[in-house]
């Protein structure tokens, strides 16, 4: 399959149609001056918010349509097939790397997971935004048999890879990076998801409240920040721990 073409069309034909509230959330982790990578970056919304808090932004993805729109938001941006083959930069080039709702997309999320570690710098963060497999209305329809391909749920058909927190947090343990913060997203836009009584009002104020105190059931995306080692002291310590 010509996935790169697959995904020039899906972006052409995608709109800026985009959770601002999910976005929000990621950026409030990058700070003023920071190297930021950001991997498979779409057509450059969350990384436009990552450059107005005064980032040094550089972002990459597979869709050459995306990256020239992403061009287009002033972001410095190229495309790069990331299944393929590694991350067109040095070692330890970047004070943090993000990758936003893409890693399940992979055919190969180990390998992405390795080279965006090998970009970060010591002691640099890696911000992971992913569908959340654990979620409540997924283990209904699991407990009922089922597991249907919902649209915009952690069930989305274009997923290839299905991550739950806590198997997220291994998967970084075993790199060598230390999680430092957990965080969730409710995203009660999806009707695919939430009854109706729940995505508008009161509940919905206090659903999303608790999406982000008890992610790895409530929320539909949950986000992980990961600490790579910053001496080899504390490297060894982090391979013993482990």
């Amino acid at each position: 399959m010509d996935f790169v073409g697959f995904y020039d069309r899906y972006w052409a034909d995608k709109g800026d149609r985009v959770d601002r509230q999910r976005l929000a959330l990621l950026a409030g982790h990058v700070a003023p001056g920071q190297r930021v990578l950001q991997v498979d970056g779409g057509p450059g919304w969350l990384a436009e918010m990552f450059q107005a808090r005064g980032a040094q932004v550089t972002m990459t993805d597979l869709s050459h349509v995306a990256v020239e729109l992403a061009r287009g938001r002033g972001v410095v941006a190229q495309q790069c097939e990331l299944d393929a083959g590694p991350l067109p930069f040095a070692d330890a080039a970047f004070d943090v790397v993000v990758c936003d709702s893409q890693l399940e997309h992979r055919f190969d999320p180990g390998h992405a997971l390795d080279e965006m570690v090998r970009v970060l710098a010591p002691g640099g963060r890696l911000i992971l935004l992913l569908p959340n497999t654990a979620h409540w209305r997924v283990r209904w329809w699991l407990l009922r048999g089922r597991f249907p391909y919902v649209a915009n749920t952690p069930t989305d058909w274009l997923h290839l890879r299905f991550f739950t927190l806590s198997d997220t947090k291994l998967l970084l343990a075993r790199r060598g990076l230390v999680v430092e913060q957990v965080d969730g997203s409710a995203s009660l836009w999806v009707k695919g998801l939430y009854p109706a009584w729940l995505r508008r009002g009161l509940p919905a104020k206090l659903y999303a409240r608790l999406a982000r105190r008890r992610p790895a059931l409530f929320a539909r995306d949950f986000i992980v920040v990961a600490r790579r080692w910053k001496t080899e002291d504390e490297r060894r310590k982090i391979e013993v721990a482990r």
